[in-house]
């Protein structure tokens, strides 16, 4: 009896999952020939499947960016005050960064990063349009309100960017990071300017 082979889109998934197991375990350095190995096949059956090493890359960051984009949104849309909210969010960020650190660091430093780009540009714009929808309806604004847009791109930019320094510095831990974004968003820099005024004025 002859087994029915796999069909295209199932060897595919296949595929990106031996992908999937390297790039937790090398993060950027991971190449196609590694790939290929893992999955037992020859680079040339790889290329057939994703076109070039660009199509691959750009299949793993999809796959990935989506993935996180389904934690943010359901953070977002959980209960409590729009403080509490804002804090899980940046939290469920900061904590996939914190588990799959090997994959943050091949979606954002690969040596091939133009070959994921794209896909992490589109998540980033997705999360900013969901954001700023979030925050037009917090505020009574108009969907496409330029405040709402031009805010929920501050705050994407502002999280990825501590993001990025924290997990490549080690230097504090993940809550406190999350509390100090919070507090920023929350007013927390002109508080600190007042009280550091006021306590000059004192002296």
């Amino acid at each position: 009896m002859v087994m029915p082979l796999p069909d295209r889109s199932a060897r595919r998934e296949a595929l990106l999952d031996a992908a999937d197991r390297l790039v937790q375990r090398d993060g950027p350095t991971v190449s196609m020939a590694s790939i290929a190995a893992a999955a037992g096949i020859t680079k040339p059956i790889l290329y057939r499947h994703f076109g070039d090493k660009g199509g691959l890359y750009a299949a793993l960051a999809e796959r990935h960016t989506d993935r996180l984009l389904v934690t943010l949104q359901a953070a977002l849309g959980s209960g409590g005050s729009p403080r509490q909210r804002v804090e899980r969010t940046i939290d469920a960020y900061l904590g996939v960064i914190e588990a799959e650190p090997q994959v943050y660091r091949f979606l954002l430093h690969s040596t091939d990063k133009a070959e994921v780009a794209g896909q992490v540009r589109t998540f980033l714009e997705r999360l900013s349009e969901l954001l700023a929808v979030g925050i037009a309806a917090e505020l009574g604004l108009p969907r496409r309100s330029a405040r709402a847009q031009v805010w929920a791109r501050g705050i994407v930019g502002m999280v990825q960017a501590a993001g990025d320094w924290w997990v490549t510095s080690g230097t504090t831990g993940r809550a406190h990071v999350v509390r100090e974004l919070t507090a920023l968003l929350w007013g927390a820099y002109p508080e600190a300017t007042q009280d550091r005024t006021a306590a000059r004025t004192r002296h």
